[in-house]
């Protein structure tokens, strides 16, 4: 009789209206009281999503590499490593701090609002917030450049393959790798385009969501960088959880990208292509509109292993070391897990 699969954190939970994305670094020595936390993260969201039991309140946490280290005993994820910057031609992909990733979402932004207050004050000043986005669906699923944003999403079996850590790394089935970056949309540049035009960036009609033709579509679209095939021609998907944010004052218009994979080589992939060019050079034109100012690489446990996290043994020596900033990669850098090469995200993170 086969071994029950671990029960993933809520990666695959129905849409949603809003989201809060909150990236979180750890302070020197504070490490023990962040474990604790995270493990009562599942408790703390019980207690608000009971208040509002039809509106799917969730909130998925992740491990950047340092912070596994720091925070974790025992071995580490097969493909975990930090968030590799890439410098291109003419765009770059940088690596920001990040120790944590929280992700909540639900059908009412006021849940997570209140779920993210209660679990801040639980972490206290062990915590900083470097980041926080607050998201929100925009008419039709579409992204702020007017695009509808999510569609080549995989459902049902194929979205639990595509996104959940199985028997090629037993002791950590039922997770998952999250990539983020956080994206600000030139508007005015972009609105100065024909529809015509932008479809030829996309790769996509605006209206209805239809790809263009492969002769029609450019080489440079963001739909024909992005979709990335396997030795065998079959595509590999991701799932993407992405939403619009602004910020009417400061004129701060953008997309909130968020991409779970079984292994981030699918969303590295996408990423060296976007930023690299395949072939080199011929970088994604989303790119002359869409500026990536965050980046970072998580893991997110299965929900009993997020619940009880095994302390290091030599917690004190992981306490005294700083997270080292990151360095910048050259334009040539090929990614951990490059190998692979496989990978697919169709739309993303704009489309």
């Amino acid at each position: 009789m086969a071994a029950p699969q671990p029960v993933p954190q809520l990666v695959l939970g129905p849409p949603t209206r809003a989201a809060l994305f909150l990236t979180l670094t750890v302070a020197p020595g504070r490490e023990t009281d962040v474990r604790e936390g995270l493990g009562e993260l599942s408790g703390l969201t019980r207690s608000v999503a009971f208040r509002a039991r039809d509106d799917a309140l969730a909130c998925v946490a992740g491990l950047s590499s340092d912070a596994w280290d720091r925070l974790v005993g025992g071995p580490r994820p097969r493909d975990l490593h930090p968030f590799a910057p890439l410098q291109g031609p003419r765009h770059r992909a940088p690596a920001t701090p990040g120790d944590l990733l929280l992700h909540l979402r639900a059908r009412r932004a006021d849940l997570c609002f209140e779920l993210a207050r209660i679990v801040l004050d639980r972490f206290g000043d062990a915590v900083t917030v470097v980041d926080e986005v607050h998201g929100f669906t925009y008419f039709d699923e579409r992204d702020l450049l007017g695009f509808v944003d999510g569609s080549e999403n995989p459902t049902g079996p194929d979205a639990a393959r595509a996104v959940l850590v199985g028997d090629e790394d037993p002791a950590f089935g039922g997770g998952s790798y999250v990539v983020v970056q956080k994206y600000l949309h030139d508007l005015t540049a972009w609105n100065a385009l024909s529809t015509e035009e932008q479809e030829r960036v996309i790769g996509r009609r605006k209206a209805d969501n239809v790809e263009l033709p492969d002769d029609v579509k450019p080489a440079d679209s963001h739909v024909a960088l992005n979709t990335v095939e396997d030795e065998d021609g079959e595509e590999r998907q991701i799932v993407r959880q992405n939403m619009p944010f602004g910020r009417l004052g400061t004129g701060e218009f953008g997309t909130y990208f968020i991409g779970y994979a079984r292994t981030p080589d699918v969303t590295e992939r996408m990423l060296r292509n976007m930023f690299l060019g395949d072939p080199p050079g011929t970088t994604d034109r989303i790119l002359d509109f869409s500026t990536a100012v965050t980046g970072g690489l998580f893991f997110v446990p299965a929900a009993a292993l997020l619940d009880d996290l095994p302390a290091p043994d030599t917690a004190p020596a992981a306490a005294a070391a700083e997270p080292s900033a990151p360095e910048a990669a050259p334009a040539d850098a090929v990614l951990p897990g490059a190998s692979l090469g496989i990978g697919s995200l169709k739309g993303a993170p704009a489309s």
